[in-house]
């Protein structure tokens, strides 16, 4: 009598687990943000469907000059972008309603970085503040967010000082990115200009919100232009990437005192061309890791990440299919990696084998002007 009451309760248990498994969004919005000097007039919103890696078209919002990097609110009821312009102090940041049911996306305000030619934008999860990467400017900005999702004027500026080896590229700053940590006690920014990795305690609740770390900054070698981070999923390990070196610096994470593991390099053995390396991604499951090469490479890198130590192993390299991969993105699911060809208007679908972290390209394609900026988000 025992053994029979048992079986409902596991037929339940065994309901309620496929139920949560069917939970799982099957398609996202893909956001794509780039720049207008060509045929793009601003921001674009796609279906894709995880299942098959396709898209279908579903909206745009025009008249946006340059967005070209974007942050979604972790609610995903917001989208901020950033106005990439001018080497004065022109620079500005949109803020727009979304709706991932529908794709629909409005703007809703603007605001000056008071800083020149922004870059990068990221809101943190409470939607307090975003913070702005201004490249030419070579400054941050922190932007309070109010509650209807409209961005108010800047309450923060931190300037970075200083040069680097190159003449040519490390003239003064050229803060990069602004990225908070996982755990959101710092806001981690890079100065391709300065060769430094920068650390500021975030308090989202004082008037200026960031503080410098002690220590402040970590230094990668002179003249390799620090440009993205990531980390892995277990917040153990940190990644980053260096537009002019071409490497990637391998962390045990620690906050400011972070120590460095190893230095890898993207560049193929005996490569003579120009090197521009872009975008860096862990994969979802924290088993990969991807990055691209501009310059004379076009191509994506593949390296497996060892899980005891955080070290990289090269897997392989493949083809973007077209002309400066600057950014990229991975699926949710980690099954497809989209990436982005600046300079030949074109997005590429790829899929990822899970196993082997290895990239074959599928039919999935879409033709963009000038993308530079690649983002998911549920649509469920």
């Amino acid at each position: 009598m025992k053994k029979l009451m048992l079986l409902p309760v596991m037929l339940l248990a065994a309901g309620v687990f496929a139920q949560k498994k069917d939970n799982t969004p099957k398609t996202y919005d893909l956001i794509i943000g780039g720049y207008t000097t060509g045929t793009n007039k601003g921001i674009s919103v796609f279906r894709f469907y995880t299942e098959t890696g396709r898209t279908a078209y579903l909206t745009q919002v025009e008249g946006i000059d340059n967005p070209s990097y974007l942050c979604i609110s972790k609610n995903n009821k917001f989208v901020y972008s950033v106005n990439e312009v001018g080497n004065d102090r022109k620079g500005s940041v949109t803020a727009f309603s979304f709706e991932p049911k529908v794709g629909t996306i409005a703007v809703i305000n603007k605001q000056p970085t008071t800083g020149a030619g922004p870059c990068y934008i990221s809101v943190d999860k409470a939607q307090k503040h975003v913070f702005v990467a201004n490249y030419a400017g070579g400054s941050l900005s922190v932007l309070p967010v109010a509650k209807d999702g409209s961005l108010m004027p800047v309450v923060q500026t931190i300037q970075d000082e200083g040069h680097g080896p190159n003449k040519d590229r490390q003239e003064k700053p050229h803060v990069h990115t602004a990225v908070l940590s996982p755990d959101e006690k710092y806001l981690l920014y890079t100065d391709l200009g300065t060769d430094k990795l920068n650390f500021y305690r975030y308090k989202p609740g004082a008037d200026q919100p960031l503080v410098a770390a002690d220590p402040s900054s970590l230094s990668v070698v002179g003249g390799h232009g620090p440009r993205h981070i990531d980390f892995t999923p277990d917040k153990k390990y940190m990644y980053l990437i260096t537009e002019m070196g071409g490497v990637i610096y391998v962390y045990d994470y620690d906050g400011p005192k972070s120590k460095q593991l190893e230095a890898i390099s993207l560049v193929a053995d005996g490569f003579k061309g120009a090197v521009g390396a872009a975008d860096i991604h862990v994969s979802p499951d924290g088993k990969f890791l991807y990055a691209t090469n501009r310059g004379d490479a076009n191509e994506i890198v593949v390296f497996s990440i060892n899980p005891d130590n955080g070290r990289l192993t090269f897997v392989e390299r493949k083809s973007s299919m077209g002309k400066t991969p600057r950014n990229f993105v991975i699926d949710p699911t980690g099954g497809y990696l989209l990436v982005a060809n600046q300079n030949s208007d074109d997005i590429y679908v790829y899929r990822i084998n899970k196993q082997t972290g290895k990239l074959t390209l599928t039919n999935s394609k879409i033709n963009f002007g000038n993308p530079s900026c690649l983002k998911f988000t549920a649509a469920e």
